[in-house]
């Protein structure tokens, strides 16, 4: 059975509160000089991954009390539920396992009594053999030109990981191959794309788990129109249009053949699927062998997380750390600062996996919550934030957590360039620690308390496999945050109302009638769209 547990009613929990009263306000300046080993008790290394959390309000004991709250709320159990295939995602009766896309052991994954290991290795083998066509020019385009765009046709999780991932890997793209992605209904998103593009050399995939998404099929349906009045011909599709897609039937019915269509399972939630078919945008980008390696990469964190003990789980340590500030010191967001410029669209793929995942108030007992559940996802690269946002960070008023992501090697070869932008990311994460103290000469406007907690997570080199591991560790923290907030990070109804009440909005819109149906604010702002149409 998953566990239910309200976490604060774990005696745990009622030991971290009385130990924040004693220990919340403790220096971390204090700590490193009272520990010359505190760097040592308080990292690890994975791989070609150093995670630092030495720089947080945290001692021996904090660590002992927060791994009890991991325990009475079951959370080894809970990973066994995810990995083991049980239908975790109870409010849709569905098994979460985004992991078994990146599983290479052969050894059987089941789905109510079913094996999906041969489903994941027979998609898999197709990706493959996609690249391979494409790459090698036995795919064509309809005039037998070379494929060398790929434009993604998605939205959320059929857009925000391959997306991320693709820009993250700019330094390994294949020759003469450029991704581009359209997810806004917003028609400018698509005539962009448009510009960058040729159809004779271009590949759509039209990435949609239902094949109904309004956005996605939209600018799907606006590209094909546009597609035949270029090539005036129907059977040209299968040429230059592929889906994933769980529903088969309406990608038929929109006229890509069966052999074009690749398939997602309803047990792998969107904002993680990167991982199998949705990810194809990313093979053809960096070629299989990459692809298959970013695969490998988080492979290995996902044994790090079901293996490892808890209190030496990066993953868990780091699920732990934002439950200890969000629910005591009362933070409400937390910042994710790579010092990696093709790691641009990292926050946004963040903001969707973190709050998309873990912002709810009913738990899963069905009862409203009332305890911070969730938190606010953001940042910037590199030293683009030192000049923006962190003088929030250091002296504002709000407590706001922060990692650091710092790739050590860059394939840029600008090693001037590299010195300098690792030496500000040291630099910020010791200044919010340290602060700057009164003394005689210096004015209070100059004055700030330090104390800000970060995480430091030094990888050797952005690599498929490196990045891979990184999005995983990610991952299993947001997974470790639901368990102990006892609540269904799978499933995301809260975005439902808003697709069915715009529904009827639409309607009001296309008859260019006066709105009376609605509130009076609704009614007022779709009045003024009538007046202000050209």
């Amino acid at each position: 059975m998953f566990p239910k547990i309200n976490p604060t009613q774990t005696k745990a929990w009622k030991k971290l509160k009385a130990h924040y009263l004693t220990h919340g306000s403790i220096h971390m300046n204090e700590l490193f000089e009272n520990d010359t080993n505190r760097f040592e008790k308080f990292s690890f290394e994975f791989e070609d991954f150093l995670f630092d959390f030495s720089k947080n309000i945290i001692t021996e004991k904090t660590m002992e009390l927060l791994m009890e709250l991991a325990e009475e709320c079951q959370l080894s159990e809970a990973i066994s539920a995810m990995f083991n295939g049980e239908n975790i995602n109870e409010t849709e009766d569905r098994a979460v396992l985004h992991t078994a896309l990146r599983n290479f052991s052969n050894e059987p994954v089941l789905v109510n009594g079913e094996n999906i290991t041969p489903l994941v290795e027979h998609e898999r083998n197709r990706i493959k053999a996609i690249c391979e066509e494409i790459h090698s020019e036995k795919w064509t385009g309809f005039t037998g030109k070379k494929i060398k765009t790929i434009v993604n046709i998605g939205v959320g999780g059929s857009d925000l990981g391959a997306a991320m991932v693709t820009e993250a890997l700019q330094p390994f793209w294949e020759e003469d191959m450029k991704p581009l992605f359209i997810s806004n209904i917003d028609g400018a998103n698509l005539l962009e794309a448009l510009e960058e593009i040729d159809f004779e050399e271009t590949l759509f995939i039209v990435a949609s788990k239902t094949f109904t998404t309004q956005e996605t099929m939209t600018n799907a349906t606006t590209i094909k129109e546009l597609f035949l009045e270029e090539c005036h011909e129907e059977s040209f599709i299968e040429n230059h249009f592929i889906a994933i897609t769980g529903n088969k039937e309406a990608a038929n019915k929109f006229g890509i053949p069966d052999e074009n269509i690749f398939e997602i399972w309803d047990w792998v939630c969107g904002r993680f699927s990167l991982w199998g078919s949705m990810g194809i945008s990313i093979a053809l980008t960096i070629g299989y062998e990459q692809f298959e390696e970013l695969l490998k990469g988080a492979n290995a964190v996902d044994k790090h997380f079901k293996n490892e003990k808890l209190e030496k789980s990066i993953p868990v340590i780091m699920g732990m750390l934002s439950i200890w500030y969000i629910n005591f010191f009362n933070a409400n967001s937390e910042a994710v600062l790579p010092y990696y410029h093709h790691l641009s669209k990292f926050k946004a793929y963040l903001q969707q996996g973190a709050m998309e995942s873990n912002g709810k108030s009913t738990d899963r007992n069905g009862s409203p919550i009332n305890y911070q559940t969730g938190v606010v996802i953001w940042g910037e690269v590199g030293t683009n934030g030192q000049h923006s946002f962190h003088q929030l960070l250091h002296q504002g008023t709000q407590f706001i957590p922060c990692d650091f992501i710092i790739p050590i090697n860059s394939q840029n070869g600008l090693q001037d360039h590299q010195d300098k932008l690792l030496s500000n990311a040291f630099a910020q994460t010791e200044a919010l620690m340290k602060g700057r103290t009164h003394s005689k000469n210096e004015i209070p406007f100059k004055i700030f308390e330090g104390n800000k907690p970060t995480n430091s997570i030094l990888v050797k080199e952005l690599t498929p496999y490196n990045l891979g591991s990184l999005l995983a560790v990610y991952e299993h923290k947001i997974f470790v945050q639901g368990i102990i907030w006892n609540i269904f990070s799978f499933d995301q109804w809260g975005v439902e109302l808003g697709k069915e009440l715009a529904s009827d909005k639409l309607v009001a819109i296309k008859k260019h009638k006066q709105a009376k149906a609605f509130d009076g604010s609704t009614n007022g702002l779709l009045n003024k769209v009538e007046e202000w149409r050209v």
